[in-house]
């Protein structure tokens, strides 16, 4: 029995989930019927257990639910990332071969083939529910599509046994139960938005309320509804910053939360001891598409100012180790690479496997190529993130991708992107460029314009910065440092 159907039984007439954006509730009870019908339309349309479904569309209540049908038939769920250009759509969708897409108007927009999922529920209604299927914990049912560091796309693969893993580590840590109230707004392609936005709080009978995307103001005022009774909220430091500067902000109106949970990016402990000053615990935390939760800080104002700047720690259910360049494990204070080990771990990469086993030590450890050093308290701290890989606004950005679309132009020798400190977004690209002879770096929204055509916006680069050469080292690497120094003094 799925924990959706464990909770219909418990306590049928409970909210269960809310969706703001079209003013629509609903129970334990009726959400499970609506769930075990869309898997009857799945199976009608021949989905069976291994096929992959895929989503484009902006948060709605239709994507939980049919993400949780595709589990209970066996399928795949594959959201896609509405953000993302049509050639980069069209890359993914061909790696993933999904059987179905469902989409919002974002599909009519590319012009692709698919089911309204605006259409699900009605078209569902009259179906007749079959007798449930129970998957095996380890039947893979979630593939989160992000860039690898070579640029390429790459789906994590997560099993219903990972994903009730990341419920339970989140719960731990998050203070979740039966009265906590989500709003779930984080993009719904992303862990936060599907997976630690919904699963605790469906997991143990407490409610989602689902919106279709952060807009300060509006935010600001549901998290500030009592009628709404908003308890967990998670965002990245920039999305909390900006509520903050709304002229309504009014930490008064912000006791009924539980916590305002950040992560996606680094968090300034100046910027933490703003919300701690008004009473207010800012939580962050530190997890990824592969592992779901893994770090957080404890829900206690004077913890949180004791160690502000930290991530917390793991549960007991997560194994973790730091190891140091020479395979050696760090000791207190010392950097080293986050390792782990746990029954949250993803099973592979999709239809990367010499890839994925590269991630795994010998002795089974999953390498996340992120660095952190442990306190003496045994809190954790990230002090540097994969390489090269930055952060604009809580998207990751890889500047080998960026890169290889900017070497198309016929006027571009040679290029290097480097991410640098911006006061919105946090970070954003600087990209820096070797010209053939006979160009000069003068029309830079022509650039612009071009890159727009194969990448998402978030991706394009804030500055451009026309050099001579780009800085190597004896083996031939470019020397991203020095171009961060060269930034730094212009």
């Amino acid at each position: 029995m799925g924990f959706l159907s464990v909770q219909a039984r418990i306590r049928p007439h409970k909210l269960a989930v809310e969706d703001l954006t079209f003013n629509r509730r609903w129970t334990y009870a009726e959400f499970e019927l609506c769930v075990a019908q869309i898997a009857t339309k799945l199976r009608q349309q021949h989905v069976v257990k291994g096929d992959r479904v895929a989503c484009l569309s902006k948060n709605r209540a239709e994507i939980v639910a049919l993400h949780i049908a595709c589990a209970s038939v066996g399928a795949i769920f594959v959201p896609l990332n509405w953000r993302l250009s049509l050639d980069e759509l069209k890359r993914i969708m061909t790696d993933c071969e999904p059987r179905l897409l469902f989409a919002d108007n974002i599909g009519e927009k590319h012009g692709l083939q698919y089911l309204k999922i605006a259409d699900l529920f009605e078209e569902t209604q009259h179906l007749k529910p079959q007798s449930e299927s129970v998957s095996d914990p380890k039947t893979p049912s979630l593939m989160l599509y992000t860039s690898g560091t070579t640029g390429n796309p790459k789906g994590v693969i997560l099993s219903e046994g990972n994903l009730d893993e990341a419920a339970i580590n989140f719960t731990i840590l998050g203070k979740v139960d039966i009265q906590s109230r989500f709003l779930a707004e984080a993009p719904m392609f992303h862990i936060i938005g599907l997976v630690t936005s919904v699963r605790p709080a469906l997991y143990f009978g407490a409610t989602i309320l689902i919106s279709d995307g952060f807009i300060p103001e509006r935010t600001l005022n549901r998290i500030s509804d009592e009628t709404l009774g908003i308890t967990h909220y998670f965002c990245v430091p920039q999305m909390a910053n900006a509520l903050r500067q709304e002229p309504t902000f009014d930490p008064l109106k912000l006791k009924g939360l539980t916590a305002l949970f950040t992560g996606g990016a680094p968090h300034p402990e100046v910027q933490i001891r703003t919300w701690l000053n008004d009473g207010i615990p800012i939580v962050d935390g530190y997890g990824m598409s592969e592992a779901g939760t893994v770090f957080g800080m404890p829900i206690d104002l004077q913890l949180i100012a004791q160690k502000a700047g930290c991530v917390g720690f793991a549960t007991s259910r997560v194994k973790v180790r730091l190891i140091k360049d020479d395979g050696c494990e760090a000791e207190c204070g010392e950097p080293g690479e986050v390792q782990l080990k746990g029954k949250n771990i993803t099973q592979g990469y999709w239809r990367r496997e010499e890839e994925f086993l590269a991630s795994l030590t010998d002795d089974g450890w999953f390498c996340t190529g992120d660095i952190a050093t442990k306190d003496a308290d045994g809190y954790y701290r990230i002090v540097d993130r994969k390489k090269d890989m930055f952060i604009s606004g809580g998207e990751n950005v890889y500047p080998t991708e960026v890169e290889a679309v900017v070497l198309k132009l016929e006027s571009v020798l040679e290029c290097s992107l480097i991410g640098v400190p911006d006061e919105r977004w946090g970070e954003v690209g600087c990209l820096f460029i070797v010209l053939k002879s006979g160009y000069q770096l003068e029309d830079k929204q022509a650039i612009l314009s071009f890159l727009e055509i194969h990448l998402a916006r978030y991706k394009l680069p804030k500055y451009m910065k026309s050099i001579d050469n780009l800085p190597r080292n004896g083996g031939g690497k470019v020397m991203k440092h020095v171009l961060r120094a060269a930034f730094k003094t212009d």
